[in-house]
């Protein structure tokens, strides 16, 4: 066998349908488009989901739910997993490197699921009631940095602008 005298097999390639060339090749004329209407013309088409000008299903049924955009930005940790984490400080920095969260993530939150039997030390992750329960319990520590408080935003009064008195009603 040569590369020379490879071929398909007999009726493998079929020549592509040449539509519009005359009365004789079977597809002349309408070349298979049908008469009249908008899928005859050039630059007929359809839009998906219409149906020929009544109100699309998709558009009657009406709007449901919502796909938050910043769901994966906070990653969660389940205490078993910082069980099995070799090291006993742990930040978001040393979850990300043993592939706990994953890297686009921006923060972590524990929460309870399984045992935590040795003492760890988080620091800026946060953590669950049960979870910061537990892991007191075991001799662990949590360390979070405390949020600025908020001034309650007060709000200005506009002075009224004083009319000036119309000079030409004398």
């Amino acid at each position: 066998m040569r590369l020379n005298t490879l071929k398909p097999a007999p009726g493998a390639k079929k020549d592509r349908h040449r539509v519009a060339r005359g009365v004789g090749s079977g597809w002349g004329k309408t070349a298979g488009r049908g008469h009249k209407g908008q899928k005859a013309r050039s630059g007929g088409f359809h839009k998906l989901g219409f149906e020929g000008g009544q109100m699309p299903l998709h558009r009657r049924l009406p709007k449901r739910g919502f796909n938050s955009p910043t769901r994966d930005d906070t990653a969660e940790v389940r205490t078993s997993e910082l069980q099995g984490m070799q090291t006993a400080e742990i930040d978001l920095a040393a979850l990300k490197a043993a592939g706990i969260v994953s890297r686009k993530a921006l923060a972590a939150k524990v929460i309870v699921s399984g045992k935590l039997e040795r003492k760890i030390a988080l620091k800026e992750i946060q953590v669950s009631k049960g979870a910061r329960a537990m892991i007191e319990a075991a001799g662990g520590s949590v360390q979070l940095a405390e949020k600025p408080a908020a001034e309650p935003k007060k709000k200005e009064k506009k002075e009224k602008k004083a009319k000036p008195e119309d000079e030409s009603k004398g």
